[in-house]
């Protein structure tokens, strides 16, 4: 579980509520990360509120600072912030995965085909 994970509104005041559901959904994503940079992890989450003609809408955005200098980012707009933070959490589980792929070695399509070619 990610344990740092600040959670601010602007325009919108941030309900308990709200931030044990960001803790819930957002602090589970440590799982997808590599093993090295899973303690390290700071999570911001900024809640904006917009006024728009035909209704309010808000605007999540959530940063992901990981070790290394790697900051991994998602933002939505949404009429429900509940909602919202479920958009941005499946796109920042993308963006990680992709980003654990290119930190650990994998081995090459050459290799491989050596490990099943018969020697004599």
């Amino acid at each position: 579980m990610i344990e740092k994970i600040d959670v601010s509104g602007s325009g919108y005041k941030v309900e308990d509520s709200f931030k044990k559901y960001v803790l819930k959904r957002i602090g589970k994503l440590d799982r997808y990360l590599p093993r090295g940079s899973k303690k390290d992890v700071v999570v911001k989450v900024m809640v904006s509120s917009i006024d728009r003609a035909h209704g309010e809408k808000y605007e999540i955005s959530v940063a992901m600072d990981i070790p290394g200098g790697k900051v991994i980012a998602a933002k939505d707009d949404c009429t429900n912030v509940f909602a919202g933070i479920d958009l941005v959490e499946a796109k920042l589980t993308g963006q990680i995965r992709r980003f654990k792929l290119e930190q650990t070695p994998h081995l090459k399509k050459r290799s491989l085909k050596n490990l099943f070619i018969k020697r004599s």
